[in-house]
C-alpha cells in the first residue's frame, strides 16, 4: 500500500480500484486481465501527466516522501563490502550521518550521507536526518581517510538542515560546518555529491563541495526551506502561514533541479522512475549508478592539481555580481 500525496489522489483512486479487482478475482474463475491492463495503463498515463506538471512545492513534498530511498538504501543497492565507521573522535557518534568505506563497481570509495530513518523510533534516533556537529566531524574524518588512501568520495545529500539545538550550537555546529566547507576544497581525491531528497542550507552544503554535484529529478536544494522562508517573509500578527505561502516561497527560491541546472549550481539531473524514486528503488539506483560511473571515470583520470582547481573554480563562479551606482 503506497502513501499518496494529495495531488496524487486521481492515481490513488485508479490503483486502489486495480487492487480491488485483483482481490475480487483471486481464487475465482474470473478473467479480468484485460480490464486490469486497461486501468493500469490509464493510471501510468495519468501519473506521467501529473508528474510532468509538478510545481516547486509539490516537488518539495515528493523530496520528503516517507517511502523515498535514503542513503543506506542506495548503499545496499549500489555498493558492496560496506563498512560503517562511527564517532568523531571528540564527543560521540551521530547517526544522522552514515559514513564508511565500500566498493562501487569494484572501485574502493568512501561513501557518506544523511540518513532520516523509516520508523518513528529510527527517525528519533537519527534526529530526522538533522546532523549534530559530531556528524560533520565524522564525515570529515572519513574524507581525510579517503584522501590518504586515494579513494574517491561519494556523498548523498538528504537533510532539512543541520540541527539547530542549543547543545549542538554549544559544541560548535557552525564551526563544524565551516571546517567541512574549508577542508573539502583541499581534499586531493575526486568528490561527487548527489542530492537524493532535500538539500537544506549549510547542513547539506557541508557534504556537497564536490567536483560534481548531481540531483535526482524531484529533489530540492536550497538555502532555506519553503516553510522557513515563508515564516520570515509573511508571518504577521502571530498568524501561521500556510500552503499558499509555502508554494509562493518555493517558486521564488528556485529550489528544483531544473532551476538549479539552468543557474549552474548543479552539473546534471538524474531522471527518476515514473512517480518518483519511492515507486522503484532499483530503477532509481541504476540511474544513479550510471551517472556516478560516467563522472568517476572522467574525474579519476584528472591530475590532483586539476581536481582542486576545478572544484575551487566551480564554486567561485556560481552567481553573478551586479554593481549599482
Amino acid at each position: 500500500m503506497h502513501y499518496y500525496l494529495d495531488f496524487e489522489k486521481p492515481v490513488a483512486d485508479l490503483e486502489n480500484k486495480i487492487e480491488e479487482l485483483r482481490r475480487l478475482a483471486d481464487g475465482r474463475d474470473m478473467n479480468i486481465t484485460s480490464e486490469i491492463k486497461k486501468l493500469s495503463k490509464k493510471a501510468a498515463d495519468l501519473r506521467a501527466d501529473i508528474f510532468s506538471k509538478l510545481t516547486p512545492w509539490q516537488k518539495t513534498l515528493i523530496a520528503r516522501h516517507p517511502e523515498r530511498p535514503y542513503t543506506l538504501d542506495y548503499i545496499n543497492l549500489l555498493m558492496k563490502d560496506f563498512v560503517e565507521f562511527h564517532g568523531d573522535r571528540r564527543f560521540a557518534d551521530d547517526s544522522a550521518i552514515v559514513a564508511g568505506m565500500a566498493k562501487f563497481k569494484d572501485i574502493p570509495v568512501v561513501v557518506i550521507g544523511h540518513q532520516k530513518g523509516r520508523s518513528t523510533k529510527e527517525r528519533i534516533e537519527r534526529n530526522f536526518g538533522q546532523p549534530h556537529p559530531e556528524g560533520y566531524r565524522k564525515a570529515l574524518r572519513l574524507m581525510k581517510l579517503g584522501e590518504r588512501f586515494g579513494m574517491p568520495i561519494i556523498t548523498f545529500i538528504d537533510t532539512p538542515g543541520a540541527y539547530p539545538g542549543i547543545g549542538a550550537e554549544e559544541r560548535g555546529q557552525a564551526e563544524a560546518i565551516a571546517q567541512n566547507l574549508l577542508e573539502m576544497f583541499t581534499i586531493k581525491t575526486p568528490i561527487i555529491s548527489v542530492v537524493i531528497g532535500e538539500g537544506g542550507s549549510g547542513g547539506a552544503l557541508a557534504l556537497a563541495i564536490g567536483n560534481r554535484v548531481l540531483m535526482l529529478e524531484h529533489s530540492v536544494y536550497s538555502v532555506i526551506s519553503p516553510e522557513g522562508c515563508a515564516a520570515i517573509l509573511w508571518k504577521k500578527n502571530n498568524n501561521d502561514v500556510g500552503a499558499a505561502e509555502y508554494a509562493k516561497a518555493s517558486d521564488a527560491l528556485k529550489i528544483t533541479s531544473q532551476d538549479l541546472l539552468k543557474l549552474g549550481v548543479i552539473d546534471e539531473i538524474i531522471p527518476e522512475p515514473s512517480g518518483g524514486t519511492h515507486r522503484n528503488h532499483q530503477e532509481a539506483a541504476e540511474n544513479i549508478s550510471d551517472a556516478l560511473t560516467r563522472h568517476l571515470d572522467e574525474l579519476r583520470k584528472k591530475p590532483t592539481d586539476d581536481l582542486l582547481e576545478e572544484r575551487y573554480r566551480r564554486f567561485r563562479t556560481i552567481g553573478q555580481l551586479q554593481e549599482s551606482s
